[in-house]
């Protein structure tokens, strides 16, 4: 069969549908567009706060809602849409995105911006749907995923470069959030490259999902655990900066890079997935986590903050489709599959909240105690999922040879 697009994009990459490269790269743009705000928060609630139009605590509310709100909105787009009729609900979503962060850059109430950023996080939801519909049935999840992260991420970078540096100066908050609205507006431009549908997954596959059994739900345990400590140490990074002497702009600086380390992460990942075991994988990236939060614990110098920071920054998107992966094994029919967004995001959503309750008590150095035992937990449920993993293969075994003995 020709390879029309290359290595990992040829008919057989694919489990239902032959989608052409165009439809491929249209599908993961539509779905960056809904993640652009997770590198941009920084950037325009820091711009919301100088231009006092927000309080602290008003934009920290805002971007846990905006978070949460993408995890609901990419589970409900994923589980309870049919994957059909792609193009006009792309376009619908955009449309909606643009318009809420037009009413973001005009609206005069904290609450406001609130209930705006938390509608556009639906709508953000349904625009990742999109793509990781997508992922899922690809034959390399680990490959496309990894495509997807890299683009996602490497967006986010020059866009927060792009608004920091040249329209926030000039235009204040308001600027950012229509310049928000501008590009997402552009992005209708890919609506016309989507399939107009995603092919059903084989019945074969069907048969044996398992989106409520207990190595779906491990699965989503080990990375909503994970990211418990990615939310809570990336929310609180300034101030145990400044417990280690660094100042608020050498912390944005190395939150910039860290930026750029993601992308490192992802695009590793994407190399490598045919060579290293996702449960090996997983683990290396925990016991990374677990390095980085015993060094904030310890509250390092300068330099070994910075590693700490950027080593958060590589495991924090290296391992995202090692855990696609193992939601796969878990659950073949790929629908638990597309629920690592909302997995991903709860837990980033709600570390900040867990971490904040430790540290009325203990002041910011109980975050990376936070984060060690939530990545302790995430190691403990990934022993768990890889002895029920065994354990199904032991029981499958007698079943396989008897058949090939009847045969």
């Amino acid at each position: 069969m020709e390879d029309r697009a290359g290595e990992g994009l040829s008919a057989n990459a694919w489990l239902c549908g032959d989608p052409r490269p165009g439809q491929v790269a249209a599908a993961l743009w539509t779905g960056s567009v809904g993640l652009l705000i997770l590198g941009l928060q920084p950037v325009l609630l820091g711009a919301l706060f100088a231009d006092n139009r927000m309080t602290f605590d008003e934009l920290a509310l805002a971007a846990t809602i905006e978070m949460v709100a993408i995890a609901a909105g990419s589970a409900v787009m994923a589980l309870a849409l049919a994957p059909d009729r792609l193009r006009p609900k792309a376009a619908t979503l955009l449309l909606v995105l643009a318009l809420l962060c037009h009413l973001t850059a005009t609206a005069t109430s904290p609450y406001l911006v609130i209930g705006l950023r938390g509608l556009a996080g639906l709508a953000e939801g349904g625009l990742v749907a999109i793509a990781t519909e997508l992922v899922a049935r690809s034959t390399r999840p680990e490959r496309l995923g990894g495509t997807f992260l890299t683009l996602q991420t490497g967006a986010q970078c020059i866009l927060a470069a792009v608004l920091a540096l040249a329209v926030i100066p000039a235009s204040g908050s308001a600027g950012g959030f229509e310049a928000l609205a501008l590009l997402t507006v552009a992005s209708i431009a890919a609506v016309p490259f989507l399939p107009r549908r995603y092919e059903a997954i084989p019945d074969t596959l069907q048969v044996s999902a398992g989106i409520g059994g207990p190595m779906a739900m491990l699965s989503l345990a080990v990375i909503f655990t994970f990211y418990l400590f990615i939310g809570a140490l990336w929310a609180f990074l300034e101030p145990l900066g400044q417990a280690s002497a660094l100042t608020a702009q050498t912390v944005g600086l190395i939150t910039a890079v860290a930026l750029a380390v993601q992308v490192a992460g992802a695009f590793t990942a994407t190399l490598v997935e045919r060579r290293l075991d996702y449960r090996l994988a997983i683990a290396l990236s925990i016991a990374g986590a677990l390095l980085a939060a015993c060094l904030f614990a310890a509250v390092p110098g300068a330099a070994l903050f910075w590693f700490a920071a950027l080593l958060t920054g590589y495991v924090w998107l290296f391992v995202v489709p090692y855990q696609i992966r193992m939601t796969i094994v878990a659950d073949p029919s790929r629908r638990t599959a597309l629920l690592v967004p909302a997995g991903q995001l709860l837990g980033a959503a709600i570390g900040p909240v867990g971490a904040t309750l430790l540290i009325s008590a203990r002041g910011v150095g109980a975050v990376p105690l936070f984060g060690i035992g939530c990545l302790l937990a995430s190691l403990v449920l990934l022993a768990a999922f890889c002895i029920l993993d065994a354990r199904g293969r032991v029981s499958r075994a007698p079943a396989v040879r008897e058949s090939k003995g009847s045969a």
